[in-house]
């Protein structure tokens, strides 16, 4: 199976609605599993600087093939992955709200869901998932 753009669309929609259910806006992003936008929407109000982060944040779970919060704690000082976040051009995020798509098993892109605490992105990302997963 190949992510489409109605799949994306489901799942941005799916995210939109989680983000509407807790007050936040947001912005989502859905890439292939070559990490090319299939699409991205900026609710209204989102910030502006969450465009760029979303987008990162869906490369990333694809890039490495794990959800960004994976990142997280290995990226710090002292970790086995410190400074990871400054390779590839500083496109790679090492904070929640990214995650792989995958399908029996496959990678076959990622969500990215910036706007919110890094509890909401989360959430929001893995209600665009479930979504996905319901398909």
């Amino acid at each position: 199976m190949k992510l489409n753009l109605d799949s994306a669309i489901t799942m941005i929609q799916a995210a939109e609605e989680k983000a509407s259910a807790i007050g936040v806006p947001m912005v989502v992003t859905v890439v292939d599993a070559g990490a090319n936008m299939v699409a991205q929407h900026r609710m209204d109000g989102a910030l502006l600087a969450s465009i760029d982060i979303s987008k990162n944040k869906a490369y990333t779970a694809v890039a490495t093939q794990m959800p960004t919060s994976d990142l997280a704690a290995a990226g710090q000082p002292g970790q086995p992955l410190f400074g990871i976040h400054s390779c590839d051009h500083s496109r790679l995020v090492i904070f929640g709200g990214g995650f792989p798509i995958r399908h029996e098993g496959e990678l076959i892109g990622g969500i990215g869901v910036s706007g919110g605490s890094v509890e909401q992105d989360m959430a929001c990302g893995q209600a665009g998932l479930a979504a996905f997963n319901l398909q």
